[in-house]
């Protein structure tokens, strides 16, 4: 598995390798994760990983981050 950047984002983690003809990009925040593969025939160009790091999907990735919290808030709060 090979690194191919990582950084931080408005508190999110974003990673991303490259693995098995595929570009992993996960995104952390506190306890939680969402990991998106992505062949490596559909990017053309690593550059081109940034859209999915900005815009509408990063967007709905932190969306997804409040809903998961809200979730996992409630089955901790239920237990």
């Amino acid at each position: 598995m090979r690194v191919v950047d990582e950084f931080q984002k408005e508190d999110v983690r974003v990673s991303i390798f490259s693995w098995n003809n595929k570009y992993l990009i996960k995104f952390e925040l506190g306890p939680m994760e969402q990991t998106f593969k992505v062949s490596e025939m559909d990017v053309l160009d690593e550059k081109d990983l940034g859209s999915f790091y900005q815009g509408d999907f990063f967007d709905q990735v932190k969306l997804r981050f409040k809903e998961m919290g809200k979730c996992l808030q409630n089955q901790i709060e239920s237990m």
